[in-house]
């Protein structure tokens, strides 16, 4: 492991301490690989040090549902206590029932299905080393679809086929995806006049806020199952095989998520895609696996920013503040270990050895804490840091405009 000048870097020869510790399919603790996120805040706005430190004595497996790693289980982390851009005119609407459809009541979780099981697939991937299966978010009515990195890594050199709601087989192109986030597009081949999702504001959701996940858990495609927000910015990182690992700043729902749910959406009432189903906290292990109400998704306004990025450039990069911070969490906060020159952080006169330890209004107890709230901001945009000297415990406020690209 090196360490390079940026968020994304831990302190050499460290491994960070996540409360999601990663596991290979074997169960075997690979290489960690160079980290490039943060962890979980509390639903009062404070931030805990992440499901392992709340449970310490159970052996809590967060699994990345679907991918093609073979069998259901297709990454796993355990806690162990220590082209175009996206479409927002008129493809983004959500379709109609058809007319002939029955009532359904305003407002239930039976009109959210009838208007979002059209816009969701199911991802099917065979690759030279694997097989595996997932969901995806159609939203271009020519075929663009949105889903986890982990659920079509590889597929450049496979094959691709999505199942639509009513059960046309249609092929599927690899467009681009990255690890560190999660996040891919897929293209489906010669498509035309598809039903859409709509991009909802995930800046606007609530703890205690009724939504709906929809995909293919375990295979069963058109599944909808209904829960709410239990709690926002839950920094979760979780394994992606060789060698990577992405860091989310998660949605946690209690709506049963399960191996092949990963890259469906989480909409509101409204029927609108405000989270990706990514991740889920389970008491098994391997292909035992399931929901216990404890899942957590990508913010759909982050995941719609990346794909954005992916559609334009190929690759997607995120803000920064310029600073390298200490993975294997020896304070409360994010320690600082170096400081990029004439980088974002150098400028607003950070200094090696400070601890941030607040983000805006948000408490940050961890690297993981820190990567993943810088991650949710803009490129540009500046933040307030509340900067302390461990030697005399002197705070202070920092103000840092980060990164623009």
């Amino acid at each position: 492991m090196t360490n390079t000048t940026g968020d994304n870097s831990y302190h050499p020869g460290q491994r960070p301490q996540s409360p999601y510790q990663p596991f290979n399919a074997t169960g075997q603790d690979p290489t960690y690989p160079s980290p490039e996120a943060p962890a979980p805040e509390d639903s009062d706005g404070k931030r805990g040090r992440g499901i392992g430190g709340v449970i310490a004595l159970i052996a809590i497996l967060s699994l990345l549902v679907g991918g093609v790693a073979g069998g259901v289980a297709g990454y796993a982390v355990s806690s162990t206590g220590d082209e175009p851009a996206p479409s927002t005119g008129p493809d983004n609407a959500l379709t109609a029932p058809p007319a002939d459809a029955p009532d359904t009541p305003a407002g239930s979780v039976e009109e959210v299905a009838d208007a979002v099981l059209p816009t969701v697939v199911s991802i099917q991937v065979v690759t030279p080393m694997a097989a595996g299966e997932g969901s995806g978010s159609i939203f271009t009515s020519d075929g663009y679809v949105l889903t986890n990195h982990h659920v079509v890594a590889g597929a450049e050199d496979g094959a691709m086929q999505v199942t639509l709601n009513d059960g046309t087989d249609m092929t599927a192109d690899f467009v681009a995806s990255d690890a560190a986030t999660d996040i891919a597009v897929i293209k489906i081949r010669d498509a035309e006049n598809l039903p859409t999702i709509q991009f909802g504001d995930s800046e606007q959701l609530a703890v205690g806020q009724q939504v709906v996940a929809v995909g293919a858990p375990l295979g069963l495609s058109g599944t909808v199952t209904s829960g709410i927000v239990s709690a926002m910015d839950r920094p979760v990182r979780a394994s992606q095989g060789g060698g990577e690992s992405s860091l989310i700043d998660a949605i946690q729902t209690d709506a049963a998520i399960n191996p092949g749910n990963s890259g469906g959406p989480l909409v509101d009432m409204n029927g609108n895609l405000v989270g990706m189903n990514s991740v889920i906290a389970t008491l098994s292990t391997g292909n035992t696996a399931g929901s216990i109400g404890l899942g957590f998704a990508i913010p759909s306004n982050f995941a719609q920013r990346v794909a954005e990025q992916l559609l334009a450039e190929g690759e997607a990069s995120q803000p920064m503040l310029g600073v390298t911070v200490d993975g294997a969490n020896p304070v409360d906060g994010a320690l600082i270990v170096g400081v990029q020159p004439d980088g974002p952080g150098a400028d607003a006169g950070l200094e090696e050895g400070e601890v941030i330890t607040r983000l805006n209004n948000r408490n940050i107890d961890t690297s993981d804490a820190l990567i993943a709230a810088v991650r949710s901001h803009d490129f540009g945009e500046t933040v307030t840091l509340e900067v302390v000297d461990p030697e005399t415990d002197e705070r202070k406020e920092v103000q840092v405009t980060l990164s623009v690209e």
